[in-house]
């Protein structure tokens, strides 16, 4: 039953208060679990963030350098060596080539070589002389530099000029039985020599 104060306003009982005052609280918390609800969640799967970059690490350093050879340590070519022709005198024996022909001057024609101490050689070709150059890096190797010869007419038969084509070839010597022999280039020729009379004197010079 409801009264009335003397203002004229319409009072309520007490009893009637405490049940709107609760109903009103359970209306409020209803609300914000409507609000929690109402809120996105965030996805069960959501991508964590990228870890900072880092700087690269350093490249290593280089490794010094090998310590160069000192000069005793490197390795210095071999000397140029005399061959066992210096001081020799040899005199044409024959000419054979690689088919087998053989080539012989003329018994009154002398055809030699004199190796000088200095390098230099001196040859008799049948009626004309020449001089020239040799060189013998290492025992059983032999060049002649450019020969200069004179030009006096010699017999018909002589081989002067072949004796002295096969020289401008000879690439190698060897020694045997008391015999000199000379081989041009691919073992074109065989030249061989005997030791000449002026060997001695040669010798004592």
């Amino acid at each position: 039953m409801h009264t009335h104060d003397e203002s004229g306003f319409e009072r309520f009982p007490m009893r009637q208060l405490s049940g709107l005052m609760v109903i009103m609280a359970a209306l409020l918390i209803s609300a914000c679990d409507s609000e929690r609800a109402a809120a996105p969640a965030a996805p069960p799967n959501a991508p964590k963030p990228a870890p900072a970059a880092t700087e690269p690490a350093p490249p290593p350093e280089p490794a010094p350098p090998a310590p160069s050879a000192t000069p005793a340590e490197t390795e210095t070519p071999a000397a140029e060596t005399v061959a066992d022709l210096s001081g020799t005198v040899w005199q044409l024996v024959r000419i054979q080539s690689m088919d087998d022909t053989v080539t012989e001057p003329a018994p009154d024609a002398v055809f030699s070589i004199s190796f000088q101490a200095d390098g230099r050689a001196a040859l008799q070709v049948h009626c004309n002389r020449g001089m020239g150059k040799w060189l013998s890096a290492s025992q059983g190797q032999l060049r002649f530099g450019p020969l200069a010869v004179t030009r006096k007419m010699c017999a018909a038969e002589s081989i002067d000029g072949r004796f002295l084509k096969e020289l401008d070839f000879v690439r190698s010597y060897v020694l045997r039985d008391g015999q000199l022999y000379l081989a041009t280039m691919a073992d074109g020729s065989i030249i061989e020599f005997a030791p000449s009379a002026d060997q001695g004197q040669q010798r004592e010079d």
